[in-house]
């Protein structure tokens, strides 16, 4: 993405006085995220893999299966989905709804089985966008422009955090709200009536994704301001991001199989760790990363 064009009549103010959260000027913080959201919106080769990449997994894969097992009515399919709903426990077993095998089969497929497409499409765009986004300054040449500008590291930072955060999550949410259709379509006349989301579905987009998404993408930010190209920073975020998804779609599963409680208790978990996270992963981003003086790890 292209610097930001800050307005130099602005001087910063003095490192010591600028420390805190409440010296902060969000103002500069917009600018750099719109900016790099600007330069992202003017690339079609970023939106249209994310747009493919969210049909995929909100429209393609839950249209086929479900339509299969509710319309088609493929007894084969519905008896190795029957054996698949075996393994889940006895909670999840208890809420699963229907008045027929391909009913019952459907709900369980919609509410608990296919969760991972609300990990793997926010983390996957948006570790793509965090992790060529400081590195990326510097091999364009425009680290510099940042480097001299008014705004503070952490503006800097929090702005490159916003801009890589708001389009997976946005597009999460655009695909959450279709996917609810299509299982409301095909799984609603089953168990008597729309129904998605539930409880635990809107408690895991709204609560238990972001704090994920923030930490995964603090450590992605972090390698992105100390490796030396675009290249080693995408390998190495693809080193983070496989580990993050699988813990976050393990307790994301849990907070949907267990007690309604039980998301809340993750996602403050999850919330204290990204906070934490991206305090740490300011450090990484000082002038001299992006001038390239100093860009080992």
């Amino acid at each position: 993405m292209t610097a930001p064009s800050l307005p130099l009549t602005d001087a910063p103010a003095p490192r010591a006085a600028r420390d805190g959260w409440r010296d902060l000027s969000w103002r500069r913080v917009k600018i750099v995220a719109r900016s790099d959201m600007r330069q992202l919106i003017e690339d079609k080769g970023f939106w249209m893999p994310m747009v493919f990449l969210g049909a995929i997994f909100f429209l393609i894969i839950p249209t086929v299966l479900l339509l299969t097992i509710t319309k088609i009515g493929d007894v084969e399919v519905v008896n190795q989905m029957s054996k698949t709903l075996e393994v889940l426990p006895e909670g999840a077993k208890a809420q699963i709804q229907g008045q027929s095998p391909e009913g019952q089969t459907a709900y369980a497929l919609a509410v608990f089985l296919l969760a991972p497409i609300a990990i793997v499409v926010p983390l996957t765009i948006s570790t793509a966008i965090g992790a060529s986004t400081i590195v990326g300054e510097r091999e364009r040449g425009t680290g510099e422009f940042l480097a001299h500008s008014p705004a503070h590291e952490k503006e800097i930072y929090l702005g490159k955090l916003i801009a890589s955060l708001v389009p997976g999550y946005a597009t999460t949410l655009v695909g959450f709200g279709v996917y609810s259709l299509i299982v409301n379509f095909f799984v609603g006349p089953e168990v008597g009536g729309w129904f998605f989301p539930t409880a635990s579905w809107w408690t895991l987009m709204l609560w238990v994704v972001p704090p994920f998404l923030a930490l995964t993408l603090s450590i992605v930010l972090r390698l992105s301001a100390r490796v030396k190209s675009t290249a080693a920073a995408q390998q190495a975020a693809g080193l983070v991001t496989l580990p993050m998804i699988a813990i976050a779609y393990s307790q994301s599963t849990g907070a949907l199989f267990g007690a309604s409680s039980s998301g809340i208790v993750i996602g403050i978990v999850a919330w204290v760790l990204a906070i934490i996270g991206l305090s740490r992963g300011m450090r990484a981003v000082s002038r001299s990363r992006l001038l390239g003086v100093n860009d080992g790890v």
